[in-house]
């Protein structure tokens, strides 16, 4: 029980974990610390491949690096504490620190969303008008909008954010979560009207700044899926679908992965399936989107290849 009586300003959150998976520690902090290093090397490589390869040198990669940024950091705001959780059993965290983590969390969760609409977006201008597609996404206009999907998604969480963090907690409060998830924050609150209007808010906060852009995301696809039925050759139709691929399917799987926490959360389901649910959300995406663009993106794929060949057998020098 938490203790609501407290007045002390130095509150402390205890994460509960996985609760039924409390006897397999070591496990699990093998298995996520796979994902952490696989999840850092694979977007490592796309943002180097980009900056090096003078080939790559346009927005639409421009943009996926922008998303390999966004992925690294994303789930280090929570992968590192879960491997301490899990491996020394560190599962106090400040009030501070847990608050800063859940306005990351979210911050970036916001921030991936708005930067697949801008890719959306870029793939739309190329596509549905090739021949204004130089003049419109110049250098300054695709900075610009990338900056936008920033600072626009790190600002939008900050009021509910400090308002959830002037609700009543006690003095050590336990979380029923892997990280400061803010519903499970909330949740963990001593129970008043605001404790639940602050539920309330985030959902709504949640469902817009996720429902918004996949709204927006569908139109542009909807135009670039006209523009593509338009051309006559089939050649050029599966060329020109082929640059949104990889795209449409790193949406899918965001979205879907949001779709699961969502219906974890609005079912009556076991308290893990509640937490594993957010942790897919956290690590599948990051995890997916290096695999995907190398694989099912010919010019990654390609410049990947050569920088690695070149790496592993550098050429030998003439004497």
């Amino acid at each position: 029980m938490n203790n609501c009586n407290s007045n002390s300003s130095a509150k402390d959150f205890y994460l509960i974990g996985f609760p039924a998976l409390q006897d397999f520690q070591i496990p699990l902090f093998l298995v996520f610390l796979l994902f952490y290093l696989l999840i850092l090397i694979g977007n490592i490589i796309i943002i180097a491949v980009v900056v090096v390869d003078q080939t790559l040198h346009k927005p639409m990669y421009f943009f996926l690096t922008n998303l390999s940024v966004l992925d690294i950091l994303f789930t280090t705001t929570t992968v590192p504490k879960m491997l301490t959780m899990f491996l020394v059993n560190a599962k106090t965290i400040s009030f501070h620190v847990c608050f800063l983590q859940m306005y990351s969390f979210h911050g970036l969760t916001v921030t991936e969303s708005l930067l697949l609409v801008v890719m959306s977006y870029d793939r739309y201008v190329a596509i549905c008008n090739p021949l204004h597609y130089p003049v419109k996404m110049t250098r300054r206009v695709y900075i610009q909008l990338a900056a936008c999907a920033w600072v626009t998604a790190l600002l939008i969480p900050i009021p509910v954010i400090f308002q959830t963090s002037q609700l009543t907690f006690g003095e050590t409060t336990t979380v029923y979560h892997c990280f400061c998830d803010h519903l499970a924050v909330v949740q963990a609150a001593c129970s008043d009207f605001s404790a639940s209007f602050q539920t309330f808010l985030g959902f709504s906060i949640a469902m817009t700044v996720s429902v918004v852009p996949l709204m927006l995301v569908t139109l542009s696809y909807v135009h670039i899926i006209i523009s593509i039925l338009k051309i006559n050759s089939k050649v050029g139709r599966s060329k020109a679908f082929s640059t949104c691929t990889s795209h449409l399917i790193v949406v899918g799987t965001y979205y879907s992965s949001i779709a699961v926490a969502y219906i974890s959360y609005r079912t009556d389901m076991p308290i893990d399936i509640h937490v594993m649910s957010n942790v897919i959300f956290a690590i599948l995406t990051p995890l997916l989107n290096p695999l995907i663009y190398t694989l099912r993106n010919k010019e990654v794929k390609c410049a990947v290849k050569k920088i690695v060949f070149l790496k592993i057998f550098p050429p030998s020098k003439k004497l």
